[in-house]
């Protein structure tokens, strides 16, 4: 990413710790290739409370990247401060899907972006955490977005919910054999992964130390998911976002 020749991006965060917002905002860095300066984060879990904090200005961005988080869109019972994430980012993503700007959502961002699609969630394809070996479909192959990436490649993952059914004029991108829906594209400009191409194997680890105990693995899932991650390049997959962020830029 050449320094100074293009808007900012943005990052809506949803992590309640520091040290996990921190981390998020510096593996999108790396993947992306954009300098943290230029990657303007927003931390929605407390920025959503605010009555006064609208949808920002989007001619002053190159685009919109989305991380995960431990909202779910079919949680019963919802925060205040989830209540408020959703009601804006519904806003925001109307905005986005009609100016057709760019955008891209990892875990979190796929069931936001189902939602404002029409789309349907459920819990029915949630996977612990682990690594996931994802196949690009025709319309994958052909996407910008992945290109350079293998036809399968190898990926983080840990959700409770997925797509169940893809928007009416979503593009299936990207499938897996334990989630039928591991990537799509909405619009011409609209991205979204149930996995998380920003981790590496030692992010993924730290990912998963910050939220131990919070439904996302079972006793031995840690060294298994730590140890796939390890093994598998997962890391490949981060081309997407470089890729992404190239395209936006221009």
């Amino acid at each position: 990413m050449p320094a100074g020749s293009y808007k900012p991006f943005l990052l809506l965060s949803t992590r309640a710790e520091n040290v996990a917002a921190h981390a998020e905002h510096l593996s999108f860095c790396r993947r992306t290739g954009i300098p943290a300066a230029r990657l303007h984060q927003i931390r929605l879990e407390s920025a959503a409370l605010d009555p006064n904090f609208g949808v920002p200005n989007l001619a002053d961005y190159s685009g919109i990247i989305v991380g995960g988080g431990p909202f779910n869109v079919m949680d019963e019972q919802k925060s205040e401060a989830q209540v408020a994430v959703e009601a804006w980012f519904s806003s925001l993503l109307d905005v986005v899907l009609d100016r057709s700007f760019p955008f891209f959502g990892a875990c979190y961002g796929i069931g936001l972006l189902g939602t404002a699609g029409d789309g349907v969630i459920s819990r029915k394809f949630g996977e612990e955490a682990s690594v996931a070996a994802v196949t690009k479909t025709d319309a994958g192959r052909r996407d910008p977005v992945l290109e350079g990436i293998p036809d399968t490649f190898y990926s983080p993952v840990g959700h409770k919910e997925a797509i169940e059914q893809l928007p009416q004029d979503a593009v299936l991108l990207g499938s897996g054999e334990h989630c039928p829906t591991q990537m799509f594209r909405l619009g011409d400009n609209a991205y979204a992964t149930q996995f998380h191409p920003e981790l590496d194997a030692d992010t993924f680890a730290q990912r998963l130390g910050i939220y131990v105990g919070q439904g996302y693995y079972g006793p031995s899932g840690f060294e298994d998911a730590v140890l796939a991650a390890r093994t598998k390049n997962v890391a490949q997959s981060g081309l997407m976002l470089r890729n992404f962020a190239e395209i936006a830029a221009r």
